[in-house]
């Protein structure tokens, strides 16, 4: 079940330790511990960052026992990548706009120094 949404999800892959916490368990599931011993951070600071990652939904959190065992949650992510596609045309537009304009300052060079392409 997803959790309800308390923050949002750009903000929390803005952190470069989340992005690197997802990273790691974006092939297999982890417990805290074993996400902890990857970083110089505490446990308790590790446990912060999969709490916020929980709560934007990118995360799923099962306790098995004494453990917590974190997930990601695909659909999530496919949401994230969904919006990002929306606006792939404005920057895809802006680089073929750029090699445009470079590819016409290099014909004006070589047409004042008397070379062809």
């Amino acid at each position: 079940m997803a959790p309800e949404l308390k923050r949002d999800i750009f903000q929390a892959i803005a952190d470069p330790t989340r992005r690197q916490i997802i990273d790691l368990i974006s092939s297999k599931p982890m417990n805290l511990k074993t996400i902890a011993d990857h970083f110089d951070i505490s446990r308790p600071a590790i446990s912060q960052q999969v709490k916020i990652l929980h709560e934007c939904g990118l995360l799923e959190i099962k306790r098995e026992g004494r453990e917590t065992f974190c997930s990601i949650r695909p659909n999530e992510f496919k949401k994230i990548a969904d919006w990002v596609e929306r606006y792939r045309g404005l920057w895809e537009t802006k680089i073929d706009t750029f090699e445009e304009y470079v590819n016409q300052l290099q014909a004006k060079k070589n047409k004042k120094h008397g070379k062809s392409k």
